[in-house]
C-alpha cells in the first residue's frame, strides 16, 4: 500500500559558520541554523507498498543531495541544501492504509490556507518525552521543508529519559547486570531475515534478539550454530555484540542524558498527525529513500528506536566504566520491507575480557560482533571487515548514509543487503548492492549502484556479462550505470570495476525478455493492431521515469528485422519531441503517411521508446531513463508506404514473400513435442509444457491471439532446433487446431527464451519469434480474410496444429509424508530413512538425469522426539543443465516465501511478474501465476523431465514426470519404469531386493538404504548435489544409527492408554495407512492431512494420465466452409457447411469411429465451390461420364460392325485377290504371285463373284463385277531390313533366300519429273489388245498342277485377274538413273505414285543391274522348275502372243478414290482436371468421327467405283484426265491435296479395258508387239 507524494523542497544554502559535532551537541539552545535563500524544486516520489517484488530506483539523482555542497564538521556530514522547502506539507487528506491504486497516486500539496506550524522545536532535541497528541488545538501537524531540514540535520535520533507516566521517557530502567535483558511486543510484524517476529528482546550486550541464545558463547563467535537444534541457535540483529555494562558519564559529556538504554517505539505512522509522529515518519522516510537504492517508495508504518548510551565492557576495572561507547539501532517497517539505521557515534573500546579484551581499556582480543543471525541454524551475515576485526573502530567514520560518517543502513527483512558502501572490505568477489536487480533486454534501464565508495573523479565501469559501459559517480554512496541492449534472457553477470583496479564487485543481473518485461508503455485499445487506425492513444505512468513532471519527454519508433546472421534493432523515425510529462500521448498516424523510409520499410514489428529529451549528464556521461513497449506491429505506421510498395493488396504480398521465404527454412514441425489432446492432460505434463503468458487462466484470460480459447500451454524448453509448442484449449477442454479455426494453436520457429548463441537470427529471445510466427500472423491472417489463400497457407502449411493422436502422457512418481513413496509403476511403500538419498538416477549416454531428497527427522511431539523423516530439500540436474535445488523453508520463516530455489548455489525469487518465469541453461524453473507466496515450483529440463514441488502447512511433495523415453531408465527409491512393479526394488548394483511392503523395515534394509549419497562420487549412484552451507555436508544429514517405527498401523505402535489418537487417526485418515501411520507418529493433524491430500493428487495424476484420449485426428475445414463443432473423439458428428454463394460437394457430414479414425467419405472430398465453378465441374463430369460411356461402347460397336458385316464382305472377294503382292509395277504388269492349287482353289470358291463356279470364265458377267481395291501398308525400312511390321517376307525370295544373299544393291530410285500414267501418246500407233479370260476354270487349275503338265500349260495364257489387290510396300524407286528417294517411288514432280501395285516374288526376265519399273532390284531364279507355281505373265517367254489390236470403244477410265490423311494433334495440360479431360477426350472423339465419316465415304466410293466399273466396260479416255500426286510428308502416303489429271490420249495408242489383268489400275496401258517400245504416259521401255 502506499501513495505518491509530492513534495515541496527548497534547496537551502546553509551560511552559518557554527558547527555542530560529535562534542558540540546542541541541547535545550535556539539553533543556529539561519536560512538566507531557498530554491523551490518540485519532487515526486511514487510511494507503493508492494509485498512481492524488490522495488527499482526510478529517479536516483534528484532525490540524493549533491555531495559538493555538504560541508564535513568534526567528521560528520552536515547537509546544507537539496531537502528543505519552505511550503509546509499537507498531510491531514492522506489515506495510508488504502489499497486503491488511485489513492497511491494521490500527492500531497501545500494547503491553500495559512496552517500553524509550531515555532518551539526546543523539546524535540530536549529530555522530556512531548505528549503524542495533537498541538497547535487539535489542528493535524503540518510539517515544513526547514523543519524537516533541522530535523534530519542531527546525526542521532531523538530519545528522552524525561516524561511520560513514569518520567522516565524512553529509558529502560529494568535492565541492567542482573537482568541484562527486558522483552518487547511490538503488536505488528517485523520481518527480519525471513522470518517475522511482533516482539523483541533487548539485551544490555548491544544486541536484540528473537529466540533464546546459548547457555555460553565460545570466541570468536561463529553463527548459525552449527550443532541447532542441540544448541540454541538465537535469531538477533547485533549492531554491537559484546559483553557490556551501564558505564559512567565524563564530566564534559555535553549530553546530560542518564547513561543505559532507551527504547522508544512508534507506531502507525502513516495515520498520526501529532508532531512527534509526523516528523518521525517524515524523517525516517526521506533518510532511508536517500541512503538505500532500492527504497525510493518506501513508506513506514512503524519505528523502533533503541539507543545504548554510554556503554562500558564487561569485566573491567571501576575506571574502565568511562570508557564508553554510544551506538543507536533504527529500525523502520511497512510490514514487508525492513530497514536497520546504524548510527555509531562514539566507540572508545571493542572487546570485554571474557574475550580477551583488556580489563582497563577493553582492547585486544575478539572484538564486538557486528551482523545478523536468522537463527534456526539457517543462515548469517557478518558485516566485515570490522565484525570482530580491530578495524571496527572506524565504524564512526565510514557508512556515509545521508552523508553522515557513522551511519550504516541495511535492509534486513529477507536478504541482509548493504545500503552503504565499505571502504575496508577487499577481495576478488565482493557483494555488489544494486538496484533494479532486472531490466528490459532492449537496455535502457539505469542501474544504482552501492558497495565500494566512491570518490568524484573515480572512473567507474560496469560490466553487464560481456558488454562494458561507462558509469558516473553520484555521491560516495551511489553510481550510475544504464544497462545496455542484450540479445540474451535469464541472469547475467554485473561486475563494476574501479579506475584501473579489476572487477571485483560482482553480482548478477536478471535479463527480461521484451515480451515478459514490466509493461511500461500501455495501448488502452487495440488500434495499434490494426492496418490504418485513425489514432494511436499510449500511457505511461509519469513517475516511472522522473519525479519532476516538468521535464519535456520525446517519443521514437524503432524496428527490428533478421536479414543477416546479425539481429538489428534499429531507430525509424521521431514520433514526437517536446512532450509534456502527462502520462499519455495520442499519435496520429496520418501524420507519417507521406514518409518514405526506404531504409527501414521492411521493419514489421517494433516498439515505441520515451525517455527525456535531454539527458542528466554526470561526469559526462548523459543518463536518461528510457520506457519501452512491448512488441507491436508497425501496421499503424508503414500502411501507406506498404501499399505504394505492394499495392492495395500489401498484406497478401508481403504475406506472400514471406511464405516464399519459409519454405527455403528447415522445417522444424518434427522436433516439439506432441500437444496433448485435452487442458487436464496438459496441465499434468508438467515436464514439457507450461502456462502461455499470452493466454493464462489465471492471469491473462483475455487470449488476443486465441479467440476462443481459456488457457493454452508452450514448450518450457526449446528444442534442438531452438523452436516451440503451443497447444490451446478451448471451453470445452479440447484441443484448439488450426486446421479448424486461425485462433488455434500454432508451433513457432523460434523459443520465447531463445536458443544459444542468442546473438543470431532466429535465437534472440522473443525477438525471433516475433519475426517468424507473429508477424507472418499478422500478415496472412489478421490483416486478411481467414479464408485467405495466405492465412490458409499459414495454418495448414506453414504453421498448421499438430494433432494429439501420437501423444503420450508422462510417467509419474511421487513422495510425501514421512516419507511415502509411490513408484513409477504405481508400486506404494514407506521409507524413513534420515539422510539424502537417490530418488531418480539416470545414466543413459544421451540421457542424464538426477533427481536427490533429502530426508529429515520430524520435529518433537508433546511426547517427545518422533522416530520419522520427512522430506526438506529436494535437487535436480539434467544432462548439461545448471543444478536446482528446491528447499524446504523453516516454519517460521514461511511468512512470505514458502521455498528457497537455489539455481548453481545461488538463491533466486519469483516474487515479481517478469520473473515468475527464469531460464537457466537446460532448464527453466517457473512458479505458477497463481501462486504468491512460493510454495510450488516447477523444474522443467530440455529433455521433458519435470520435478514439481508444493509445500503447505510446512510439508512438502516432490513429484517427478518423465515421458516415454525415459522408460527402462531409471534406477533409485522410485523404482525402474518398466511398467513392471517386480523389478522397482533393484539396488544400484543391478540386483533384485526381494522385499515385503507389509514389513517397512524389509525396504529400508534391504532397499533404499542401498542409494545413500555421500559427498563423493560413487558408482551408479553419484554424488550428493545440494547446496552446502556453514559446513552441512552430506555426512551432517546422514544418519545411519537412526532407527525409525517400522510398524505400519498406530494401533500396533501406540501405547494402549492413547486409543484416543488411534480412533483420532481412523476418523481423519479413514482407509489411507499412510495418513494413520503419520498421524500415530506425529500427532500432527495438518500432516496426515496433506498426506492424505499428496496421495490423492498423485493418484489423481496417475489415473488422468493412464486416461487414453482417442483421437481421430485432423479433419480439415473446407475452403469458404465451416464445422458444426471442432471435436476428434469417438462418436463426434461433424457437419459441413459453406459460405453464401457456395455450394457443397462431397460428404456433408463425418463421423469419428471407435477405432479412432474418421468414417471413408461416400461422395468424396468436401469441397465449397464457386456457383460457376460448380456448373463448370458438372459440365465436364457430364462430359467425362458421356465419354467414358459412350467411347467404349463405340468402339464395341464399330468392332461388332466390322467383324459382321465389313469382314464378311471383304471375304467374300477373296477369290481374285492376291495373298503376296510384288513390290514392283513392272512385276505386276508381268506376272502375279504364283499359288498352290489348294490356295487357288480356296480363293475362287471365296469369290464374291456369283456364280463364279457356274459360268464360263471367258465371259463376266455384268451382274458380278470384279472388285479392284488398292490397299498401302508401311514401307520397308530404309536399311534393306523388310521384316517389319506390315511388309511381311519382303526380303526373301520364292525360294527362301533373302535378297540380301543375292548379292544385288539395296537402293532406292526416284524419277524428279512428273510420271505420266500409260495414257495414249500423240503419234504412237494404236494397238489392239486381243481378249483374256476374266479367270480359270476348275479344270484348268487342276491341269496346271497336275505333274503331267507340259511347260507350255503351266505358262498358259489364262490368268486370273487381280482382284481387291492390297499394297504391302512402298515402292522402291530404280530407275534409269537409280536415284535414290525415301518416298518409295515418285513421278517426275517427284510424287508418290499411291495406286501402284505391288507384288512379292515374280519371275523376271530383266537383268538384274537394270529395271525400267519402280522396284527394288533383286534376282528371283530364272530357272522354270524352280518354280512350278502358275504366273501371271506377260510378254514372258512361253507366253502367247498378245494381240495387236484390241477394241477401244466403250473403255473407262477411272481412279481409285484418295485415302485422306490423318491429321496429328496435340494436348496441353489446361492446369485443372476438366481442362486436361476436355484436352484430352475431345480430340479422341473428333478423332473417332472423323475416323467413322472417313470409312463411310470410303465404303461408299468403292462401292461406287465398283459399280461403275462394272456397269461401263469401256469409256474414251478424257485428254484433260491425268492424275497428279503431290506427297509432302511420307508418314501419310495419301493427301487430301491430290488433283487428278489424263493426259491427252496418243495417236495410235489404244487403252486396255479392265478385263486385262495387267491393267495398271489409274493408268492407261499401252500394250506393244513384241520388240516394241512400251509406252507409259509419254516414256518408253524397251522390251
Amino acid at each position: 500500500m502506499g501513495v505518491k507524494i509530492k513534495l515541496v523542497l527548497a534547496v537551502v544554502l546553509i551560511l552559518s559558520a557554527n558547527v555542530l559535532g560529535q562534542d558540540e551537541i546542541v541541547n535545550d539552545t535556539e539553533s543556529t541554523v539561519s536560512v538566507t535563500e531557498a530554491q523551490v524544486v518540485e519532487l515526486e516520489t511514487d510511494v507503493k507498498e508492494k509485498e512481492d517484488e524488490t522495488f527499482e530506483e526510478t529517479s536516483p539523482v534528484e532525490l540524493l543531495p549533491d555531495t559538493e555542497n555538504l560541508e564535513v564538521r568534526s567528521g560528520k556530514y552536515q547537509l546544507n541544501d537539496g531537502l528543505v522547502g519552505e511550503e509546509p506539507v499537507n498531510l491531514e487528506a492522506v489515506d495510508f492504509n488504502s489499497n486503491n491504486v488511485e489513492s497511491e497516486k494521490q500527492l500531497l500539496s501545500p494547503p491553500s490556507t495559512t496552517v500553524v506550524t509550531g515555532t518551539d522545536y526546543s523539546y524535540i532535541d530536549g529530555r522530556v518525552l512531548p505528549a503524542t497528541t495533537y498541538q497547535n488545538n487539535g489542528q493535524p501537524y503540518v510539517i515544513t521543508t526547514q523543519r524537516l531540514q533541522q530535523i534530519r540535520s542531527n546525526f542521532m535520533y531523538w530519545f528522552y529519559d524525561q516524561g511520560g507516566s513514569d518520567n522516565i521517557g524512553d529509558y529502560q530502567r529494568d535492565i541492567h547486570t542482573s537482568t541484562p535483558q527486558i522483552h518487547k511486543n511490538f503488536n505488528f510484524q517485523l520481518p527480519f531475515f525471513g522470518f517475522r517476529f511482533n516482539y523483541t528482546r533487548i539485551s544490555m550486550n548491544g544486541y536484540i534478539y528473537f529466540s533464546d541464545p546459548p547457555d555460553h558463547y565460545t570466541y570468536p563467535l561463529s553463527f548459525p550454530v552449527r550443532d541447532w537444534p542441540n544448541i540454541n541457535d538465537p535469531s538477533f540483529i547485533g549492531i554491537f555484540f559484546s559483553k557490556c555494562r551501564i558505564g559512567n558519564m565524563r564530566p564534559e559529556e555535553p549530553d546530560p542524558r542518564r547513561p543505559g538504554i532507551y527504547f522508544r517505539l512508534d507506531r502507525d505512522l502513516q495515520t498520526r498527525t501529532d508532531q512527534l509522529g509526523v516528523e518521525m515518519r517524515e524523517r525516517v522516510t526521506w533518510d532511508i529513500r536517500e541512503g538505500v537504492i532500492g527504497s525510493e517508495t518506501f513508506f513506514p508504518k512503524h519505528t523502533i528506536t533503541i539507543t545504548w548510551k554510554n556503554m562500558s565492557f564487561a569485566g573491567g576495572i571501576d575506571n574502565s566504566l568511562f570508557m564508553t561507547n554510544t551506538f543507536q539501532m533504527v529500525l523502520a517497517t511497512d510490514e514487508v520491507f525492513t530497514y536497520a539505521i546504524f548510527n555509531y557515534l562514539e566507540i572508545n573500546w571493542s572487546s570485554h575480557t571474557e574475550a580477551g579484551g583488556d580489563t582497563t581499556t577493553g582492547e585486544g582480543g575478539i572484538p564486538a560482533y557486528i551482523g545478523f543471525n536468522a537463527g534456526n541454524g539457517t543462515r548469517s551475515y557478518e558485516y566485515k571487515p570490522y565484525s570482530q576485526a580491530s578495524v571496527l573502530r572506524d565504524l564512526t567514520g565510514r557508512g556515509w548514509a545521508n552523508g553522515f560518517p557513522g551511519r550504516h543502513i541495511f535492509r534486513i527483512d529477507e536478504n541482509i543487503l548493504m545500503g552503504t558502501c565499505n571502504k575496508d572490505i577487499d577481495g576478488a568477489n565482493l557483494p555488489l548492492m544494486f538496484a533494479p536487480e532486472s531490466g528490459n533486454m532492449l537496455g535502457g534501464t539505469i542501474v544504482n549502484i552501492t558497495g565500494p565508495c566512491f570518490n568524484p573523479n573515480d572512473r567507474i565501469t560496469c560490466r553487464f556479462d560481456t558488454e562494458s559501459v561507462l558509469g558516473a559517480v553520484v555521491d560516495v554512496n551511489r553510481a550510475i550505470c544504464v544497462q545496455p541492449r542484450f540479445w540474451h534472457n535469464g541472469y547475467a553477470r554485473f561486475e563494476v570495476a574501479i579506475n584501473n583496479e579489476p572487477y571485483k564487485w560482482k553480482g548478477r543481473y536478471f535479463v527480461e525478455t521484451p515480451a515478459t518485461a514490466t509493461e511500461k508503455i500501455f495501448f488502452p485499445d487495440n488500434s495499434v493492431h490494426e492496418r490504418y487506425p485513425p489514432e494511436v492513444r499510449i500511457t505511461w505512468d509519469r513517475f516511472n521515469l522522473t519525479t519532476n513532471l516538468n521535464v519535456q519527454l520525446q517519443i521514437s519508433l524503432w524496428g527490428y528485422k533478421e536479414v543477416t546472421i546479425r539481429p538489428q534493432l534499429e531507430y525509424i523515425d521521431m514520433i514526437e519531441v517536446g512532450v509534456a510529462n502527462t502520462g499519455e500521448y495520442v499519435i496520429n498516424p496520418q501524420n507519417f503517411r507521406n514518409r518514405e523510409n526506404i531504409m527501414h520499410n521492411d521493419m514489421q514489428f517494433g516498439f515505441l521508446q520515451i525517455n527525456l529529451t535531454t539527458p542528466e549528464v554526470f561526469k559526462g556521461v548523459p543518463i536518461s531513463p528510457i520506457l519501452w513497449s512491448r512488441p507491436i506491429p508497425l501496421g499503424w505506421y508503414f500502411a501507406p508506404q506498404w501499399e505504394r510498395l505492394h499495392g492495395q493488396r500489401w498484406s497478401n504480398s508481403m504475406c506472400n514473400n514471406w511464405l516464399r521465404t519459409d519454405r527455403f527454412l528447415k522445417n522444424f514441425a518434427a522436433q516439439v513435442w506432441v500437444c496433448p489432446c485435452t487442458l487436464e492432460h496438459a496441465l499434468l505434463d508438467k515436464g514439457r509444457f507450461m502456462p502461455d503468458l499470452d493466454c493464462d487462466r489465471d492471469t491473462n484470460p483475455t487470449c488476443r491471439y486465441h479467440w476462443g480459447g481459456i488457457h493454452c500451454v508452450r514448450s518450457g524448453a526449446p528444442s534442438s532446433e531452438g523452436s516451440g509448442q503451443q497447444c490451446c484449449y478451448d471451453k470445452n477442454g479440447f484441443l484448439m487446431l488450426s486446421y479448424d479455426q486461425m485462433w488455434g494453436s500454432k508451433p513457432s520457429r523460434s523459443h520465447d527464451f531463445g536458443f544459444t548463441p542468442y546473438n543470431e537470427a532466429n535465437k534472440v529471445p522473443s525477438l525471433s519469434r516475433w519475426f517468424h510466427d507473429m508477424i507472418p500472423f499478422y500478415q496472412c491472417c489478421l490483416w486478411q480474410e481467414e479464408q485467405a489463400v495466405g492465412c490458409e497457407t499459414f495454418r495448414f502449411e506453414r504453421r498448421p496444429s499438430q494433432d494429439c493422436v501420437a501423444y503420450q502422457s508422462p510417467g509419474v512418481a511421487g513422495i510425501f509424508g514421512d516419507p511415502h513413496i509411490v513408484t513409477f509403476d504405481d508400486l506404494q511403500y514407506t521409507f524413513n530413512g534420515k539422510g539424502e538419498y537417490v530418488l531418480v538416477r539416470v545414466d543413459h549416454s544421451q540421457l542424464k538425469l538426477d533427481v536427490q531428497g533429502r530426508f529429515e527427522q520430524v520435529p518433537r511431539n508433546i511426547h517427545g522426539a518422533v522416530n520419522a523423516t520427512h522430506l526438506t530439500s529436494v535437487v535436480a540436474a539434467s544432462n548439461n543443465s545448471q543444478t536446482i535445488e528446491v528447499r524446504l523453508r523453516p516454519q517460521h520463516a514461511q511468512w512470505r516465501y514458502r521455498l528457497d530455489v537455489f539455481a548453481n548455489g545461488k538463491r533466486v525469487y519469483f516474487d515479481r511478474t517478469a520473473l515468475r518465469v527464469q531460464y537457466f541453461p537446460g532448464v527453466t524453473v517457473y512458479q505458477p501465476m497463481y501462486v504468491l507466496n512460493q510454495s510450488e515450483i516447477v523444474v522443467m529440463f530440455s529433455s521433458g523431465a519435470g520435478l514439481e514441488v508444493v509445500e503447505n502447512r510446512g510439508f512438502m511433495t516432490a513429484r517427478v514426470y518423465l515421458p516415454w523415453t525415459f522408460m527402462n531408465q531409471t534406477r533409485g527409491l522410485f523404482g525402474n519404469w518398466s511398467l513392471d512393479v517386480n523389478d522397482d526394488f533393484t539396488r544400484p548394483d543391478g540386483t533384485l531386493a526381494s522385499v515385503d511392503l507389509n514389513n517397512f523395515q524389509s525396504a529400508h534394509r534391504d532397499f533404499a538404504q542401498h542409494w545413500q549419497l555421500t559427498d563423493r562420487e560413487q558408482r551408479d549412484i553419484g554424488v550428493a548435489m545440494f547446496v552446502r552451507e556453514y559446513g552441512r555436508t552430506a555426512a551432517y544429514y546422514n544418519d545411519n544409527e537412526f532407527i525409525p517405527n517400522f510398524i505400519r498401523e498406530p494401533a500396533n505402535f501406540l501405547p494402549v492408554n492413547r486409543s484416543h489418537d488411534v480412533t483420532r487417526a481412523i476418523e481423519i485418515c479413514q482407509d489411507s495407512y499412510q495418513c494413520r501411520y503419520d498421524y500415530g507418529m506425529t500427532l500432527n493433524r495438518d500432516m496426515a492431512e496433506f498426506t492424505k491430500n499428496y496421495l490423492s493428487s498423485i493418484t489423481n495424476i496417475k489415473e488422468q494420465n493412464a486416461r487414453r484420449v482417442i483421437s481421430c485426428g485432423i479433419l480439415e475445414t473446407p475452403r469458404f466452409g465451416r464445422k458444426s463443432n471442432f471435436f476428434f473423439t469417438p462418436g463426434t458428428r461433424v457437419n459441413f457447411e459453406c459460405n453464401q454463394d457456395f455450394i457443397l460437394t462431397g460428404d456433408k457430414r463425418r463421423v469419428c469411429e471407435d477405432n479412432g479414425r474418421w468414417n471413408l467419405p461416400d461422395y468424396g472430398y468436401t469441397e465449397c465451390l464457386r456457383q460457376q465453378e460448380f456448373s463448370q465441374r458438372a459440365l465436364f463430369l457430364t462430359w467425362g461420364v458421356i465419354v467414358a460411356v459412350i467411347l467404349p461402347l463405340g468402339l464395341l460397336i464399330c468392332l461388332l460392325w466390322f467383324w459382321c458385316w465389313h469382314k464378311p464382305r471383304s471375304e467374300g472377294k477373296e477369290g481374285f485377290r492376291f495373298e503376296d503382292l510384288p513390290r514392283s509395277k513392272s512385276a505386276s504388269r508381268l506376272n502375279l504371285r504364283s499359288s498352290s492349287m489348294g490356295n487357288i482353289t480356296d480363293t475362287m470358291k471365296s469369290s464374291t463373284i456369283p456364280g463364279s463356279e457356274k459360268k464360263s470364265p471367258e465371259t463376266p458377267t455384268e451382274e458380278t463385277p470384279a472388285r479392284i481395291v488398292g490397299r498401302s501398308v508401311l514401307a520397308p525400312p530404309a536399311d534393306g531390313d523388310s521384316s517389319g511390321i506390315g511388309y511381311p517376307d519382303s526380303g526373301k525370295s520364292d525360294s527362301g533366300k533373302s535378297d540380301k544373299s543375292s548379292g544385288l544393291p539395296k537402293k532406292r530410285r526416284a524419277y524428279d519429273k512428273t510420271y505420266r500414267t500409260n495414257e495414249p501418246l500423240p503419234n504412237a500407233p494404236d494397238v489392239e489388245f486381243p481378249e483374256k479370260l476374266w479367270d480359270l476354270s476348275e479344270e484348268d487349275l487342276l491341269s496346271l498342277t497336275s505333274p503331267s503338265d507340259s511347260e507350255s500349260n503351266r505358262d498358259s495364257t489364262l490368268t486370273r485377274p487381280a482382284k481387291d489387290i492390297q499394297y504391302l510396300n512402298k515402292p522402291r524407286q530404280t530407275g534409269r538413273q537409280a536415284i535414290p528417294s525415301d518416298s518409295g517411288y515418285s513421278t517426275k514432280e517427284g510424287s508418290e505414285d499411291p495406286y501402284a501395285p505391288k507384288f512379292d516374288d515374280q519371275y523376271s526376265p530383266i537383268p538384274s543391274q537394270y529395271s525400267p519399273t519402280y522396284s527394288e532390284i533383286y534376282s528371283p531364279p530364272i530357272s522354270p522348275a524352280s518354280d512350278s507355281s502358275p504366273r501371271n505373265t506377260y510378254n514372258n517367254p512361253g507366253i502367247p502372243e498378245a494381240p495387236k489390236s484390241a477394241p477401244v470403244d466403250g473403255i473407262k477410265t477411272f481412279t481409285m478414290p484418295t485415302n485422306k490423311g490423318k491429321q496429328e494433334y496435340s494436348s496441353r495440360t489446361l492446369g485443372a482436371t476438366w481442362g486436361i479431360i476436355s484436352a484430352v477426350m475431345l480430340p479422341i472423339i473428333i478423332i473417332l468421327i472423323c475416323v467413322a465419316w472417313r470409312i463411310l465415304q470410303r465404303r461408299k466410293a468403292e462401292e461406287r467405283e465398283e459399280n461403275e466399273f462394272l456397269d461401263v466396260k469401256t469409256r474414251a479416255i478424257d485428254p484433260d484426265d491425268s492424275v497428279k500426286v503431290t506427297s509432302d510428308d511420307e508418314s501419310i502416303p495419301y493427301k487430301k491435296d491430290v488433283t487428278e489429271e489424263t493426259p491427252e490420249p496418243t495417236e495410235g495408242v489404244q487403252a486396255v479395258e479392265p478385263s486385262n489383268p495387267n491393267y495398271n489400275y489409274g493408268r492407261p496401258y499401252v500394250d506393244l508387239q513384241p520388240g516394241q517400245p512400251r509406252q507409259w504416259g509419254g516414256e518408253t521401255e524397251i522390251n
